[in-house]
């Protein structure tokens, strides 16, 4: 049998991380996983309540490929309230996660062979649908020098591009990219033709700085969010983009013959989740405090900070001090001490080998146990 070469990208290595965690889980081990983006909380109990009554009516089906009316109409609302701007239910289209949205992002805007600008570090899930594609990915190292993000002077040093994504909150960095240096960047690909694409999945999870979107800046950028971080439900698959006008008719012709629509389900679930805020805000509160306490308690055990803790819920470390084999002291460090956490080789494949991410999604007792073991382990 003949393979393509399109499945011979690299591993998402957290969730390879993630699988033997489980795996070990399963045996009895009582593992603690700061590995993946997983927040410990249920999704809002209106969601819940919602899909609960929609079961009892049981006419679950499909909807339209770019989703349903209502919820389309709800996210609209929610730019107005949240962002202060407008925009046309029409211009949104829900998806699979925000995963299928970066699929469709790349399969409407870009051809095999066209050159999209990332940050390094940067999600891997990017560079390896963009590479599976066809699509060169142009990796752009961000430092303290360029405040951890992308600028107009970096794309310029790059050479010819066609798109740049860029994502604030950033994850593995945790980067808020401020208002005006996304003004800028929104500004600098639309006078030069280039497509942007704005990731802001990690929206309503700030802890530091100010949170904006690239839609107060102009119509043009393509917008992935999704409902799997600051609402907590991962599992629902469910996620939305805001397209320029010219783009929703490509977008909806391929949903349509990729997913059909996003699951009616987790919609009806989402469009409550919309209006759950109270609740909502009481989990963020709750990452902050694991923030707090993993910015004063990681450089004790000797893990540097390597990037800002503005937003999301990472924490991106070096770990020279202890190896420079980010993969085999993730591996070993789940094995003797049942604490699992994400080799930096998978958001930076130059500088990663020296590097780790850990997610402080979870409860405070739970980081608060696995700082305690790795303090053993370190000693």
């Amino acid at each position: 049998m003949k393979l393509s070469r399109r499945g011979a990208v690299e591993p998402f290595h957290a969730m390879d991380v993630l699988a033997e965690a489980t795996k070990r889980r399963a045996a009895g081990r009582p593992v603690i996983s700061m590995a993946v983006g997983q927040p410990v909380h249920p999704a809002p109990e209106a969601a819940r309540n919602a899909a609960r009554r929609a079961l009892e009516i049981g006419r679950i089906g499909y909807t339209d490929a770019l989703g349903l009316l209502s919820l389309r109409t709800a996210i609209s609302d929610f730019y107005k309230a949240r962002h202060g701007v407008s925009v046309d239910p029409g211009r949104i289209a829900i998806t699979t996660g925000s995963s299928a949205g970066f699929n469709l992002a790349f399969l409407a805007l870009f051809d095999a062979g066209d050159r999209v600008a990332i940050a390094r570090p940067g999600y891997p899930a990017y560079r390896n649908i963009l590479a599976a594609l066809g699509i060169e990915t142009v990796e752009i190292e961000v430092s303290a020098e360029n405040g951890f993000t992308l600028t107009p002077e970096a794309l310029e040093a790059a050479g010819c591009i066609d798109g740049v994504l860029l994502a604030s909150p950033a994850n593995p960095t945790g980067t808020v990219t401020g208002r005006t240096n996304l003004a800028a960047l929104s500004a600098y690909c639309r006078e030069n033709g280039i497509a942007f694409i704005s990731d802001e999945i990690y929206h309503g999870l700030t802890f530091v700085g100010e949170e904006a979107t690239a839609l107060e800046f102009g119509e043009e950028a393509v917008i992935i969010n999704s409902f799997s971080k600051y609402y907590c439900m991962t599992g629902w698959r469910i996620g939305w983009m805001v397209l320029p006008e010219k783009l929703v008719r490509p977008v909806e012709r391929i949903a349509q013959s990729l997913y059909i629509s996003a699951p009616e389900l987790s919609q009806i679930a989402a469009q409550a989740a919309l209006g759950a805020e109270a609740e909502l805000n009481v989990y963020r509160d709750a990452y902050r405090a694991n923030r707090d306490f993993l910015v004063k308690r990681l450089p004790e055990l000797g893990f540097t900070i390597a990037s800002p803790m503005d937003g999301a819920f990472y924490a991106y470390v070096d770990v020279r001090r202890f190896t420079n084999d980010s993969m085999a002291f993730a591996r070993r460090m789940l094995a003797e001490t049942d604490v699992a956490a994400t080799p930096g080789i998978d958001f930076d494949p130059l500088d990663g080998h020296h590097t780790m991410r850990f997610s402080y999604a979870g409860s405070f007792e739970e980081v608060n146990e696995a700082v305690d073991r790795l303090a053993r382990w370190l000693a």
